[in-house]
């Protein structure tokens, strides 16, 4: 991992030798929450990103005291290091990894490589949910230093920021509105943002789920003009969980200072009243 800015990512067979280490607690969240029930790395704890990560009301974040008692609950303190991982090549763990940087939790590491390599590695499964006792996790203020919200996106149009659309081609061009089986997380316009370009997030990693090399990740964003110096760099998909993956990449991996996530992404500024859509790829 020595390539990458950050000391963030954790091979499978570390995971795996530390599966009784208690200084870690090993965390799932899938795309699909009923994947966990199936199988899940023994001694992992399930956490459904809709159920439990979301305020139940509005379409938020569970504040600090919320987030903290969340973790608390699960045996999860502050001095443990979270090790995520997940279904989809990792969308919602990485997600996840993202919320917990929001709150001031740095112990947080990233499986290189999702649930399927772990169950293709014919690594060992269980179906039983682990019961720790209540720990103490104490989120700090939320940095709005990683986050970004619609207004500022708005502002930074024709600036030197660089906007990134990380969904598939379809969905830049606008010819894909909402993605089958995910129609409540549509909009009514099709399209992408102005300026931003198209770096669909699944090219930064391998066939398995892995992460390319940062030579071939700062290739890649360089080369479709997102990576230029120190230049800020807001992401953006759907709902927030693709563009933390490209988040992940460009600010943990490739080191990039101000690199922001845009979790209101598509599902709301394409619901906006008079904001500027584009079509042309």
């Amino acid at each position: 991992m020595a390539d990458y800015a950050k000391d963030v990512l954790v091979e499978t067979d570390w995971v795996q030798e530390h599966l009784n280490d208690d200084t870690i607690r090993i965390v799932e969240v899938d795309e699909n929450p009923a994947l966990y029930a199936e199988a899940h790395i023994p001694g992992a704890i399930g956490f459904d990103w809709k159920t439990d990560l979301q305020d139940p009301v509005k379409r938020d974040f569970l504040d600090p005291d919320a987030f903290g008692r969340l973790f608390g609950s699960r045996g999860i303190s502050n001095d443990h290091v979270i090790v995520l991982y997940g279904d989809r090549n990792n969308w919602f763990a990485a997600y996840t990894y993202w919320y917990l940087k929001y709150y001031g939790h740095d112990n947080v590491k990233l499986m290189n490589g999702p649930r399927e390599k772990w169950i293709s590695e014919g690594r060992p499964t269980s179906t039983e949910v682990p019961q720790f006792e209540s720990a103490t996790f104490k989120a700090q203020d939320g940095d709005d230093s990683i986050r970004a919200v619609r207004d500022e996106v708005i502002s930074k149009l024709d600036s030197s920021t660089s906007l990134v659309d990380v969904r598939s081609p379809a969905e830049y061009s606008g010819e894909l509105i909402s993605m089958a089986g995910y129609e409540q997380e549509g909009a009514q316009r099709g399209g992408h943002i102005p300026g931003a370009a198209s770096v669909p997030w699944a090219q930064a990693v391998k066939e398995d789920g892995t992460f390319k090399s940062a030579d071939e990740l700062r290739e890649l964003y360089t080369s479709k003009g997102v990576v230029n110096g120190d230049e800020a760099i807001i992401a953006y998909c759907r709902i927030g969980e693709r563009s933390a993956h490209t988040w992940f990449v460009l600010h943990e991996l490739l080191g990039q200072q101000d690199v922001k996530n845009y979790d209101g992404s598509w599902t709301e500024w394409g619901n906006l009243v008079n904001v500027p859509i584009e079509k042309d790829v």
